[in-house]
């Protein structure tokens, strides 16, 4: 039998960090080295998380202590602005994990690889580090990567999550008092996924996001003016093929409910609606942002780093 391969997890207490802990308990290969949450020093994970058995308690060791638990990979969930003092630890010690980043922080190095698999995985090649993509972001790729040739003008994208996606500190923007009833825009210019989906498709992208009352899943309308009209039947015809074979990326005739995608590993992409000039076609992305916008996708991206089924461990 194969040796396991041990993950710790640095920002376990948030709520991709508990998704994560579920999925590595699930995987074939994969077991957990160690957890880090301040706030959970001394309690056991399994008192946290239902799906984790074991005896593993949580931890939360200095960044120049994260090398010796001697992980064969590490998952940073931790906000925006934060990596960078995890990884130069490894770097100093002259340790060489896996490292996947769930935040923004490398998604614009050239030295990372940027994995979205759907998208990126031919441009994997052995790389140790792996920027995960944002939420949003893995939504507005996936619904106009098939695109990209056939664009003319800016991209507009109408985003809605649920409020999990603004993650645990508290904010107007993770109170459900202040979210019933009610639909929050927020950073409606400049966001740091518009920034990043720009980046990765060489499209000027125009992104609104807006936090509703629900926990989980996210969708975004995506406008898509095109230099040659089509149909609906053409449309449909190139994201099929685009996404045949991709166990995660579902493409549908009608729109997809954000309801429905709650708790599943793959994203929807339906709609398709066109403007009676054949200029214009809307395209519906939904995906579970806290499952295939972070922690399913990190996963994904640490079996191809290991050389696993890029599934394994991925109820599909």
């Amino acid at each position: 039998m194969a040796d396991p391969i041990r993950i710790g997890i640095v920002g376990a207490r948030g709520y991709v960090g508990a998704e994560l802990i579920r999925l590595i308990a699930g995987h074939p290969r994969f077991e957990l080295a160690f957890v880090s949450s301040r706030e959970r020093v001394g309690q056991r994970v399994a008192d946290h998380v239902d799906a984790y058995r074991g005896e593993l308690r949580y931890d939360a060791p200095s960044h120049a202590d994260l090398p010796r638990f001697g992980a064969d990979a590490v998952v940073l969930a931790l906000p925006n602005g934060k990596a960078g003092e995890c990884v130069a630890a490894f770097d100093d010690a002259g340790a060489h994990p896996v490292i996947v980043d769930l935040s923004a922080d490398y998604r614009f190095d050239p030295s990372w690889y940027y994995g979205l698999p759907e998208l990126t995985r031919a441009h994997y090649a052995g790389q140790r580090r792996i920027s995960n993509p944002g939420c949003y972001a893995t939504a507005m790729q996936l619904a106009i990567a098939p695109l990209c040739d056939a664009l003319e003008g800016a991209v507009q994208c109408f985003g809605v999550s649920g409020w999990s996606g603004a993650g645990t500190t508290p904010s107007d923007r993770n109170d459900p008092d202040k979210l019933r009833d009610n639909l929050m825009p927020y950073a409606l210019t400049g966001h740091v996924h518009e920034r990043e989906v720009a980046h990765q498709l060489g499209q000027t992208i125009e992104f609104m996001p807006h936090v509703a009352p629900h926990f989980r899943g996210l969708t975004v309308t995506v406008n898509l003016h095109l230099a040659e009209p089509t149909t609906r039947e053409q449309a449909l015809e190139r994201y099929r093929a685009h996404y045949a074979g991709e166990r995660l990326v579902r493409v549908q005739e009608d729109a997809p409910w954000v309801s429905r995608i709650a708790g599943r590993h793959h994203a929807e992409l339906g709609g398709f609606a066109v403007s009676a000039d054949g200029r214009r076609l809307v395209v519906v992305a939904t995906l579970d942002n806290l499952l295939k916008g972070a922690a399913t996708q990190a996963l994904q991206n640490l079996n191809l780093a290991f050389g696993l089924d890029e599934f394994a461990g991925i109820a599909v």
